[in-house]
């Protein structure tokens, strides 16, 4: 915050006035607590994409690929099954989508473990196919010929659409994010495999001496949390946009990373982050209003905090180290 103060400043604003109208657009009103809230569902979602594999001492990427070929799948499957049951359709989507999400992850982590390949290396460049082939399919085959400007798929209609919970004005994806993240909290840290995937992580090597599934967890792991990022696709789908189209990427599959790393990879620390985050993000829209900045000036405070926070790490781990060997 600080740092960021320090560039406003360098650029002629006020830092108190910028950090005034990011706590109004994010927390002063009801309106934008809406905005907040929503925003943040899918952060949860894509956060634990890189937090669930990170149990297992990988540090995957891919949840920006993920969200767009869940929503993908979500989307295709909103339309060809939109003369069924809405209920079923809905059902139907949120499985697609997180199956095509977690299949898409789980290569990576199959990758790491059969073949050698750097997961980080790997998970970066399957977002590059995974956006490429999104574009491909929205711009041709999958294209609804009543999308002129902005090729966009056919819309899955609005009786599949997931609509807002009862009593808030904020959509399901949000209660989905909660429940998901209470899920992998209690499956991480209070079930068996939990602990297995936690000692993977500590040290594959004598988790494998041990007798354990090194190569089967971190699978596993991978699409768990490729499934979160493929559900946060077909939240964006079925809940605001109602169709795929270039509006899936919006980046949100990377500031999850962000959102994991300030939690340290706890599920449950990554709601609350997502809100913060969230807000943050939603606040870009009075910035460019009311100080007339980019909207984007929101994306370099939170490419501050990340650094920031690599920079802590790197240095702990080296004063731990000059520690230890004293």
């Amino acid at each position: 915050m600080v740092l960021f103060g320090v560039f406003m400043a360098l650029i002629g604003q006020n830092p108190l006035e910028v950090y005034r109208l990011i706590w109004r657009g994010a927390f002063a009103s009801g309106f934008a607590w809406q905005n907040t809230l929503s925003r943040a569902a899918p952060l949860i979602l894509t956060a634990l994409c890189v937090a669930l594999p990170a149990q297992a001492g990988l540090m995957v990427i891919a949840s920006e690929g993920a969200l767009v070929l869940g929503g993908l799948a979500a989307a295709i499957l909103g339309h060809s099954m939109g003369g069924m049951n809405p209920l079923v359709v809905k059902l139907a989507m949120a499985l697609g989508g997180m199956a095509i999400g977690g299949l898409w992850v789980a290569l990576v982590g199959a990758l790491r473990q059969y073949r050698g390949v750097n997961e980080t290396i790997s998970s970066l460049l399957f977002i590059y196919i995974a956006v490429a082939l999104f574009n491909h399919m929205v711009e041709g085959p999958l294209r609804d010929p009543a999308s002129l400007n902005k090729p966009s798929t056919h819309p899955i209609g609005e009786a599949n659409m997931l609509g807002a919970l009862p009593g808030f004005d904020v959509h399901w994806g949000l209660a989905f994010g909660i429940v998901f993240c209470v899920i992998v909290y209690v499956l991480v840290k209070h079930t068996t495999w939990g602990f297995a995937l936690r000692v993977v992580g500590g040290n594959p090597r004598a988790a494998q001496l041990a007798g354990l599934p090194v190569s089967r967890l971190v699978v596993t792991a991978c699409f768990l949390g490729g499934a979160a990022s493929g559900l946060a696709g077909m939240v964006e789908v079925g809940a605001v946009h109602g169709t795929a189209n270039a509006s899936l990427i919006a980046g949100y599959g990377y500031t999850g990373i962000l959102v994991a790393f300030i939690a340290r990879q706890n599920p449950i620390a990554i709601i609350p982050v997502s809100v913060l985050l969230g807000g943050i993000a939603a606040s870009g829209g009075m910035l460019q209003r009311r100080l007339d900045l980019p909207d984007a000036t929101v994306l370099v405070l939170q490419g501050m905090a990340f650094l920031t926070i690599l920079a802590a790490e790197t240095l702990f781990g080296r004063l731990k180290a000059f520690r230890s060997n004293e």
